[in-house]
């Protein structure tokens, strides 16, 4: 039965011995597999080298060393100096009685008198310099401006505001009485309202007489 199943094999191309081309075909397919499986990228994805001086940095140990060095020099001179002066009295006095003198403080004071001097003298000229404009000519001008207006205006001078209190008082009077107007009938509305319910009252009290009445009549017979 195995020995037969070759004739089931289609191969892609015609051939004259299925068996045989079934035989090559399987062989080449292995061949192609191993082939791939030991195949080399092309690509390389492998990780790159580790340099050492690039992790351990020699130089930039040597500088904090060296500096470390100075750090710890400066330290200690500076202990020896501070003991040194606890110990004694110390070399420098640091009491100073100097008075701070300035070197050219009177130049400064002629510099400032001088200043002083030229604006007393530049206010005493703006002070008594006369006016180059009169004021008083300005107010006439305009006084003689405004008498030409009134001589051209068609209504003299203000009319119109005093038509606009003219107004005001008006509406004033006319709201006034209109509010009066509005008290005199709410006042009418509420005699009118009192008297209708004295009225109904002394109905309802005749009624109730009438009926006190009856009941003692009824009682007495």
């Amino acid at each position: 039965m195995l020995f037969k199943m070759h004739r089931a094999y289609q191969p892609i191309l015609p051939c004259g011995n299925k068996y045989l081309q079934q035989k090559w075909d399987k062989a080449n397919y292995e061949e192609h597999k191993k082939r791939i499986q030991t195949a080399k990228p092309v690509v390389d994805t492998t990780t790159p080298l580790t340099y050492g001086h690039l992790h351990l940095k020699l130089k930039k140990l040597k500088f904090e060393k060296e500096r470390l060095s100075v750090i710890e020099r400066d330290n200690r001179l500076l202990l020896e100096k501070m003991s040194c002066i606890m110990r004694t009295k110390g070399q420098i006095d640091n009491k100073n009685d100097y008075q701070a003198k300035s070197l050219n403080r009177e130049k400064r004071e002629k510099e400032l008198l001088r200043v002083s001097q030229e604006n007393r003298a530049i206010l005493d000229r703006i002070t008594k310099c006369e006016p180059q404009y009169q004021v008083q000519r300005w107010h006439e001008d305009w006084q003689r401006a405004e008498k030409y207006m009134d001589s051209i205006a068609r209504y003299p001078r203000g009319w119109c505001k005093f038509q606009n209190q003219k107004e005001q008082k008006l509406n004033k009077k006319a709201s006034k009485q209109e509010r009066e107007k509005r008290d005199k009938q709410q006042n009418d509305e509420d005699v009118k309202s009192k008297s209708e319910e004295g009225e109904k009252g002394d109905v309802q009290s005749g009624d109730e007489k009438d009926h006190q009445e009856r009941e003692t009549v009824l009682e007495m017979v």
